[in-house]
C-alpha cells in the first residue's frame, strides 16, 4: 500500500475523522457534571454559601443552551471555528475559574470573586461547552448514515461517561494538590482548576484537529442551501416542533431535580458510605442510556417511540417510590432501597437518552438541512431547565417536611419524597406532548405506507 494511500486512508476514516474527535470533545466537556464534586470545597473556600455558588453550574447549563441556540449557524457553516471556539473557551473558563477560587480565598465573602465564578464558569465555559456539545453531531451523522443514533449516542454517552471518569479524579487532585488551607479547604480546589484547562485544552484541541466531514459532502451555499431555519421548522405544523422542545425540556428538568438531590437521597436510605459507588454507577447509566437508547431507536420506525417508553419507564418508577414512600422508609428496607435505585439509575438512563436521540429525532423529522442550527435552538431547552430543575428542587427541599440529623449531616426525606410529584406530575406532561403533538417521521410515514402496501 502506497503512502499516499495510508494517508488518504486515514483521512477518510469515519473512527479517526468523526467518533475519535467527539469523544475527544465529549469527554472534555462533559465534565461540567462534576460540579457536586467540588461545588462545597468551592464554597467554603471563598466563604460564600453552597446556594451561592450552585448558581455557576446553573449558569453554565444556561450559557450551554443559548450558546448552541445562537451560535448554531456557525456550527453550520464551519465545524473547525466552531470547535475551536469550543477549546479555547471550555478551557480559559476552567483557568479563570480557578483564578478566582484562589483570589476568593486571598479575599473572604469578596463579590469580585463570587462574580468571576459566575462568569468563567458560567458564562465562558457556558460558550464552550454548548459550541462543543453541538460541533461533532452533524459530522457524526454524515459519516454513519445508516446508523445515525448509534454514531451520535456513542460521542453523546462521552458526555455523560466524562463524570464517571473524571470524578476520582477530581477528588484525588482536591486532597493530593493541596498543601495549605483556608476554612478548612485545602487549596487542591484551584490547582485543579488550573491544570485541568491545561489537560482539557490538549484533548479537545486534538479533537479539533481531527474533526472532518466526510469528502464527498458539500455545504450547501448560497441559492442551493435552501430554505433557513425557521422555514424548514415550519415545513410542519409548528406544535409538531413545540411538543420535541417541550418534552425534551421536561426530560432534562425532571432528570436535574432528581440528580442534584441523589446524594442526599442515597444518605436517607442508608447508603452514605456507598455516595461514591453509586454516584458513579449512575453515571454509567446515563452514558449508557445516551448509547442504548440511540442504537435501539435505529431500529424503530419512529425514533419518537423511545421518548414514549423513556417517560413511561420514568412514571411507573417515580410512582412506585411514591407508593411506597421509598426515601422516607427505605433505609434498611432492601427491597425500598432496590427500588429507590432503580428510580434513580433508570432517571439517568431517561436523562441520558433524551439528549442523544435529539437530533436523529429532529433530522428524521426536518432532514439533515440546517439540522446543527435547529438542533442549537433545541438545546435551548437545555439551558431554560438548567436555571429550573436544581432550583426547583431546591426551593421543594427548603419549603416542604423538615431537616433532621442523620450522622453528621443533615437530610429532609419528607422534602426529597415531595419532589417526586412534582416530577411525576411533569413526567406525565411530557409523555402527553410524546403521544399528542410529536406527529410521526416521514420516514415513520413511509414505513407504513409500504406496509399497507404489502398487505
Amino acid at each position: 500500500m502506497s503512502e499516499n494511500t495510508q494517508r488518504s486512508g486515514w483521512r477518510e476514516n469515519k473512527w479517526i475523522r468523526g467518533a475519535i474527535p467527539a469523544l475527544l470533545l465529549h469527554m472534555s466537556i462533559g465534565t461540567v457534571y462534576c460540579w457536586s464534586i467540588f461545588s462545597q470545597e468551592i464554597a467554603d473556600y471563598i466563604g460564600w454559601s453552597k446556594s451561592a455558588t450552585e448558581w455557576a453550574f446553573s449558569f453554565a447549563i444556561f450559557f450551554l443552551g443559548m450558546s448552541a441556540a445562537f451560535l448554531g449557524n456557525i456550527v453550520e457553516k464551519d465545524i473547525h471555528k466552531s470547535s475551536l471556539i469550543a477549546t479555547f473557551c471550555f478551557a480559559a473558563g476552567m483557568a479563570g475559574t480557578g483564578f478566582f477560587i484562589w483570589y476568593g480565598g486571598q479575599h473572604q465573602h469578596s463579590l469580585l470573586a463570587l462574580i468571576g465564578i459566575y462568569i468563567c464558569y458560567g458564562f465562558i465555559m457556558g460558550v464552550g461547552l454548548g459550541t462543543g456539545y453541538l460541533s461533532p453531531v452533524k459530522t457524526l451523522m454524515l459519516w454513519f448514515e445508516d446508523r445515525k443514533g448509534l454514531a451520535t449516542g456513542l460521542a453523546v454517552a462521552g458526555f455523560g461517561a466524562a463524570k464517571a471518569i473524571a470524578s476520582p479524579i477530581m477528588t484525588s487532585m482536591l486532597t493530593g494538590l493541596s498543601v495549605a488551607s483556608v476554612n478548612g479547604v485545602g487549596d487542591g480546589v484551584w490547582k485543579m482548576f488550573l491544570i485541568l484547562a491545561i489537560a482539557y485544552f490538549v484533548l479537545m484541541f486534538v479533537g479539533h484537529l481531527l474533526l472532518k466531514k466526510p469528502s464527498d459532502w458539500h455545504e450547501p451555499t448560497g441559492a442551493d442551501k435552501g430554505p433557513g431555519m425557521f422555514e424548514v421548522i415550519k415545513s410542519k405544523p409548528l406544535a409538531n416542533y413545540i411538543g420535541i422542545w417541550v418534552m425534551f425540556y421536561l426530560n432534562i428538568t425532571c432528570g436535574l431535580a432528581l440528580i442534584s438531590q441523589e446524594k442526599a437521597i442515597v444518605k436517607c436510605i442508608g447508603l452514605a458510605a456507598s455516595v461514591g459507588i453509586i454516584s458513579t454507577i449512575s453515571a454509567v447509566f446515563n452514558a449508557g442510556g445516551r448509547l442504548g437508547f440511540s442504537a435501539m431507536a435505529d431500529g424503530m420506525k419512529d425514533r419518537n417511540t423511545v421518548y414514549k417508553i423513556i417517560f413511561a419507564i420514568s412514571i411507573a418508577l417515580t410512582a412506585l417510590v411514591i407508593c411506597t414512600n421509598g426515601i422516607t422508609n427505605g433505609e434498611g428496607n432492601v427491597l425500598l432501597i432496590v427500588i429507590v435505585l432503580s428510580l434513580i439509575f433508570m432517571v439517568n438512563a431517561g436523562y441520558g437518552g433524551g439528549f442523544s436521540n435529539v437530533p436523529t429525532l429532529l433530522s428524521d423529522h426536518y432532514g439533515m438541512s440546517n439540522i446543527s442550527a435547529i438542533h442549537g435552538l433545541t438545546l435551548s431547552a437545555w439551558g431554560f431547565a438548567g436555571l429550573t430543575g436544581n432550583q426547583l428542587a431546591t426551593w421543594i427541599v427548603n419549603h416542604f417536611g423538615s431537616w433532621v440529623e442523620h450522622g453528621d449531616v443533615k437530610i429532609n426525606p419528607v422534602g426529597y419524597q415531595t419532589v417526586l410529584y412534582v416530577t411525576g406530575i411533569l413526567y406525565v406532561v411530557a409523555l402527553l406532548m410524546s403521544l399528542f403533538l410529536v406527529r410521526p417521521s416521514d420516514k415513520a410515514l413511509e414505513a407504513k405506507k409500504a406496509k399497507k402496501a404489502n398487505k
